[in-house]
């Protein structure tokens, strides 16, 4: 049994394949396992409390991991320890959450384009076809995450308190959540995954999205994203498109057509969920 793996902060998603690439159960899914904010203790809870991953656990010969928090060593070999741990006859890969953008996302395995994931996190890199390059390495929720979903609940929250909402979105916005204060700060700072609790708003845009203030509140957080991440790549998005992956990505392909416009650059496929594509690269490229 093969096990593919993709993870945000919010949930994971796994499927199980044979060798051929034919699904033996069906598609499992568990909290997000990001090893940036979550201890080992807690990873190993998620994975373990799921009864079928526990159950076929021996079964598993290979586990191709791709995750939000795993672009840098430390919490990457964390997380891989982990699954070693649970899958004991298992080789196990873990990469971050980019490579499975980019593995779904391509026309060819060898295009060049630079690829942009929109989810709870957000980030960008450059993949020339054989290597993936990046020039500004994520911070995280706090300091980066432009146009991502939790970006997106900041952003409504604080318009919110600033009263900077329209009237009816105010109202609709309060009847959705709890929005008292001190609920708002113990998700923040006493709870964990508070980068995932912010992403849980950004679902009331796109029910909503017949508001002139919310399309222009999800133009903003592109424009900054393109600003900041795909701009790093302009000589390049000259000759190459610019790819997208994630459930933001996904609900904003009106205004990021429009976006693309504005800044001259060719928008090429939108993928909501990247792993059936990683099913296909594995059972192809074995």
């Amino acid at each position: 049994m093969i096990l593919i793996v993709d993870s945000g902060s919010t949930k994971c998603d796994w499927i199980s394949v044979d060798e051929n690439g034919s699904q033996l159960l069906d598609k499992m899914r568990t909290d997000g396992l990001n090893p940036a904010i979550l201890d080992e203790d807690k990873l190993f809870e998620i994975i373990t409390s799921h009864k079928d991953l526990n159950k076929y656990k021996d079964e598993v010969k290979k586990v191709y991991f791709y995750g939000a928090g795993c672009g840098t060593k430390k919490p990457r070999l964390m997380l891989k320890g982990v699954l070693e741990s649970i899958f004991t006859n298992a080789e196990c890969e873990v990469q971050e959450d980019t490579f499975a953008a980019v593995r779904a996302t391509l026309n060819q395995p060898d295009e060049a384009a630079v690829v942009c994931i929109l989810g709870t996190g957000s980030n960008c890199s450059y993949f020339d076809g054989k290597d993936l390059h990046q020039r500004v390495y994520s911070l995280g929720y706090t300091l980066m995450d432009d146009a991502s979903g939790n970006y997106y609940g900041k952003q409504l929250i604080r318009d919110y308190y600033f009263n900077h909402m329209p009237e009816n979105i105010h109202v609709a916005f309060a009847h959705k959540y709890n929005l008292d204060a001190d609920f708002i700060k113990l998700n923040l700072y006493k709870k964990p995954n508070p980068n995932a609790y912010l992403a849980s708003f950004a679902e009331f845009m796109f029910l909503n999205k017949d508001s002139e203030y919310i399309r222009e509140l999800i133009k903003k957080g592109l424009r900054i994203f393109t600003q900041n991440m795909i701009l790093q790549f302009k000589p390049e998005i000259k000759s190459v498109p610019v790819h997208f992956a994630g459930s933001i990505a996904y609900f904003s392909r009106e205004e990021i057509e429009e976006v693309a416009k504005e800044f001259n650059f060719t928008l090429g496929n939108i993928v909501r969920r990247p792993i059936e594509g990683l099913v296909n690269y594995h059972t192809n490229s074995k």
